[in-house]
């Protein structure tokens, strides 16, 4: 009797993890699933310090990640990433603290294939675009980029994956 009474309130919890339109049908989120590579754990390392950027599932519309830069012991550099289904749409909310009130900023996915990840946000000071493309043999490119004083900048980092 126990094993049947967890086995129903399993089955309940993983009935409460779908979500469904209005007519009942269940919402499949295929947008974030585009994302599915990113996951895991990445790194660089150069003479400058360590660069790490995680992410992992937290639910079947979200993924979440954490990017920070490592230079001698100390944390130069930290962000919460949010990658989030919102409807057909897949956004990129970047939290640093000490910026922004330190609030998350929304990037919208514009361009995506299976090795490309494009999100923008023109409004934003720097950057206003953020780029992710897979490479062969577990690398990937990580770019930002934008206006800075009416000038084009443009930062690129060329991860390894870990894990």
């Amino acid at each position: 009797m126990k094993h049947y009474f967890i086995f129903i309130i399993l089955f309940a919890m993983l009935l409460a993890c779908k979500k469904y339109d209005q007519n009942g049908n269940e919402i499949v989120f295929e947008e974030v699933y585009k994302a599915n590579w990113l996951l895991g754990e990445w790194q660089k390392t150069d003479s400058l310090g360590t660069l790490k950027e995680i992410w992992m599932p937290l639910n079947d519309s979200t993924y979440v990640g954490q990017s920070y830069f490592i230079k001698h012991k100390d944390t130069i550099h930290s962000e919460i990433i949010q990658l989030t289904q919102d409807g057909e749409n897949l956004i990129y909310l970047a939290t640093v603290k000490g910026q922004n009130r330190d609030e998350a900023i929304p990037f919208k996915m514009t361009k995506d294939n299976d090795t490309l990840l494009v999100f923008e946000n023109p409004k934003h000071d720097y950057p206003q675009e953020i780029e992710y493309i897979k490479k062969k043999n577990s690398f990937m490119l990580a770019t930002v980029s934008g206006l800075v004083k009416g000038k084009m900048k443009s930062d690129s980092y060329a991860l390894k994956k870990l894990k």
